[in-house]
């Protein structure tokens, strides 16, 4: 029942699907950071990124059988994740929130700056969060994915079911529009 690394065991994965309350649990607890972490990167409210976790589990839980190892089970557990968030965002997206969200995860790892920091850093997170709202969903979820939640270019590739060149390529030209809105906003 080893959780270490990022693929959970097969003894694990056999465990989950007979029902075994601590395969569950054990599961969960390897995955439900990220999971977390990309539910709120996405709708940019913890309670709802909360209740976007348990419903992944759930589903995902619901659907182990389905699942092949023809993918990653993370990629395959934040498809499920990525789906259920866009599903609730649509329903009432608010960017203020994502931002607010956005700013939580850059402070999450920080340590207590002094004051003077503090302004500075939120100063330039309102300068990036800017430049990353203004993207367009195409450009500024691969992005989001791949800097906040720490997710492959193929992992990401498949959950957005498009090839790892387009990956690629949205990547550079969200890094691109971002490098020029962060001028523009900087003043340069």
């Amino acid at each position: 029942m080893s959780t270490t690394g990022t693929e959970p065991s097969s003894t694990l994965l056999a465990g989950c699907l007979a029902g075994d309350e601590a395969c569950i649990e054990a599961l969960v607890r390897q995955f439900e950071d990220g999971v977390f972490r990309l539910a709120l990167s996405v709708l940019g409210d913890s309670v709802e990124a909360r209740e976007i976790a348990q419903e992944t589990f759930i589903a995902a839980l619901r659907s182990l059988r389905s699942y092949r190892n023809q993918t990653s089970f993370k990629a395959w557990l934040f498809t499920i994740a990525l789906n259920l968030s866009r599903s609730r965002l649509r329903k009432h997206r608010s960017l203020d929130r994502l931002k607010q969200t956005l700013t939580s995860l850059l402070r999450m790892d920080a340590q207590r700056p002094l004051p003077e920091e503090i302004v500075i850093q939120n100063e330039k997170e309102r300068f990036i969060w800017q430049a990353v709202s203004a993207m367009d969903d195409k450009h500024r979820i691969p992005l989001v994915l791949r800097y906040y939640n720490d997710l492959s270019v193929a992992e990401i590739a498949e959950m957005l079911s498009v090839n790892e060149g387009t990956i690629h390529s949205r990547l550079h030209t969200a890094r691109e529009r971002l490098r020029v809105e962060l001028r523009k906003l900087a003043g340069e």
